[in-house]
């Protein structure tokens, strides 16, 4: 405990005090002290939107570029006949009732459930067991869909699912420590952009206010963010 306050502190001290571009928020995150891991390094932004209003609620899900570093454990509700082809995408498991029974029972142990939109009627017996773990299925995060098998892969691969909180902050994985520099700025750039892109048409106001990135055990380091469009 001693050695990870000394840490903490010192880590403090490296903190830089003003928002800077990607690339340079990176770079300092790169210089904290860090524990023997390969630490995951997130985002946080935190928009001006009213989360009170159903049509100001963020969700969705995007492919970084540079992956994430790590897979993702999914199940995928489907029908018997796609059981095969979703199990050899990287399902985790797969099937119909028998699967909601099985995790109506207590089995958590995944990260993604997907599932065809025939499904839905079954799998909305776990709202109360999955929705408060933000593992429910949705279209808008691209969890319901009639091509089961695909996005099995793509969320084993690292697909990463972004939802507004409920203070209106979005947070996300967006890679690990070891990747490169440019990877990870390329990462963080390119979802700060697909939140843009994603901005409520109702919103009012300063959409993006904050922008923070951190490894597991590291401090924040704020991003600069420029609205183009308020530029315009």
């Amino acid at each position: 405990m001693p050695k990870l306050a000394k840490r903490a502190k010192e880590n403090v001290a490296l903190t830089p005090k003003a928002a800077m571009p990607a690339p340079q928020a990176v770079a300092a995150l790169k210089k904290f002290k860090a524990p023997r891991f390969d630490q995951t390094v997130e985002v946080v932004m935190h928009l001006g939107v009213d989360v009170k209003q159903a049509d100001q609620m963020i969700r969705g899900s995007v492919s970084l570029p540079k992956g994430i570093g790590k897979s993702k454990r999914v199940v995928a509700f489907c029908q018997s006949d796609v059981v095969k082809d979703a199990l050899a995408a990287g399902a985790v498991k797969a099937g119909g009732e028998e699967l909601v029974d099985e995790i109506a029972r207590g089995w958590m142990d995944f990260d993604v459930a997907v599932a065809s939109p025939d499904m839905m009627r079954v799998v909305s017996k776990l709202g109360k067991a999955l929705g408060p773990k933000g593992l429910m299925p949705s279209p808008k995060a691209g969890t319901v869909t009639p091509k089961v098998a695909d996005a099995v892969k793509e969320y084993s691969a690292g697909k990463v699912e972004y939802r507004t909180d409920k203070t209106g902050n979005v947070h996300a994985v967006i890679g690990k420590m070891s990747f490169p520099d440019a990877d990870l700025a390329e990462n963080l750039e390119f979802f700060i952009s697909t939140i843009e892109k994603a901005k409520p048409s109702s919103m009012k106001g300063t959409y993006i206010k904050k922008i923070a990135v951190s490894g597991t055990m590291t401090p924040g380091v704020q991003v600069e963010y420029v609205d183009a469009a308020a530029l315009d």
